[in-house]
């Protein structure tokens, strides 16, 4: 599976996981199965609230999963239109995150565990 995490450094597996996902600088794209990490520039890093685009930036890379720390509504409700399953990240890197998804201790997001703004730690 293709999953998608935002990260905070482009370190590969060990890039640390973004508390938000609109305002993250990369997009690290793993397969799951592999763990081989393509990493994406953000070019819709600085927006504003409620203007994020979330399928712009994973436009052509797959992606079946999105597993992020914080993220808007109207981003989850688009990711989920497109059929992209959105979990909550519980932090760490992105070899952690894959674990986690992998052994099913991760927890689907929707609408109403979405975040209010961009102020994350």
């Amino acid at each position: 599976m293709r999953v998608c995490i935002p990260v905070t450094h482009d370190l590969g597996p060990e890039s640390p996981v973004s508390m938000h996902f609109g305002s993250a600088p990369f997009f690290a794209v793993a397969e799951s199965t592999t763990g081989e990490v393509v990493t994406l520039v953000n070019r819709n890093e600085h927006h504003a609230h409620g203007q994020c685009r979330p399928l712009d930036a994973i436009a052509g890379q797959g992606v079946e999963a999105m597993v992020v720390g914080g993220i808007g509504m109207g981003a989850i409700l688009r990711l989920q239109e497109a059929g992209v399953c959105v979990y909550r990240a519980t932090g760490g890197t992105v070899r952690e995150a894959l674990a986690a998804l992998e052994a099913g201790t991760l927890s689907p997001m929707d609408p109403s565990s979405a975040c209010a703004g961009h102020h994350h730690g």
